[in-house]
């Protein structure tokens, strides 16, 4: 009996010994990764991509936007975005617009009741095309427009980025690489703008392209530009 104790312990306490020695190797593999550098093909492959959003000019951006949290960018392009421009061209025509009668063009769009009142306090807001403000902070201070959706307009509009885009794609493909931790949004942008300089905050949007096309939720880990250096795919390969 007391040898059967002794080799469960002695097992124990080899299982302990070879997971703490996997964990401490693959930190300072992933520790060793240069991001600035690593990331730059990332950055090259998706370098001008438009953002999935067709949007003609940046009144449609800023509306689309608003309008696709928690919902498809494909249900917004296809069935929301053209009966609604046709009648609302501009910031100046939407700011006539009521509550009431823009729900009959988006009330297949989730969680359309607030969307409607953030629209049209918008536009009431802004009334023009010409007074959208092209700030983060201007943005944000608009209803209905968080971070992230600040953050794509920005980028849409050629403006600097002043944080990093990380929508539901991103919360998967960051982790993986190894770049960032965790499935806080705000705590992975936290990480990424910790990591690498301004100048590649587009990382973001690359990642979340990056995500939509290779790195789903069944990765193909093996035609993936970063699986070199990514976490993910060293560990399951």
């Amino acid at each position: 009996m007391l040898k059967i104790k002794l080799m469960i312990l002695y097992v124990f306490r080899c299982c302990i010994y070879f997971y703490c020695r996997f964990m401490v190797e693959n930190y300072v593999m992933t520790s060793k990764i240069d991001w600035p550098k690593a990331i730059q093909p990332l950055l090259k492959k998706y370098k001008n991509t438009k953002h999935p959003l067709d949007y003609k000019n940046i009144y449609q951006l800023l509306v689309m936007v608003v309008l696709s949290a928690q919902d498809s960018d494909k249900n917004i392009n296809n069935n929301i975005a053209p009966k609604l421009f046709e009648a609302y061209p501009d910031m100046k025509a939407l700011s006539k617009a009521t509550e009431e009668t823009l729900f009959q063009f988006i009330s297949k769009v989730r969680n359309f009741g607030n969307k409607a009142k953030w629209l049209t306090e918008i536009a009431k807001t802004i009334k023009d095309d010409k007074n959208i403000p092209l700030t983060h902070e201007g943005l944000t201070a608009l209803k209905g427009i968080g971070s992230k959706s600040a953050n794509v307009i920005l980028r849409e509009a050629g403006k600097p980025a002043e944080g990093v885009i990380v929508d539901l794609h991103v919360v998967r493909v960051a982790p993986r690489l190894g770049i960032a931790t965790g499935a806080d949004p705000k705590k992975i942008e936290k990480q990424i703008k910790e990591i690498l300089p301004q100048k590649d905050w587009d990382a973001g949007m690359a990642m979340s392209f990056l995500g939509r096309e290779i790195c789903r939720p069944q990765p193909k880990c093996e035609i993936c530009l970063m699986n070199k250096v990514c976490e993910y795919y060293k560990s399951n390969s």
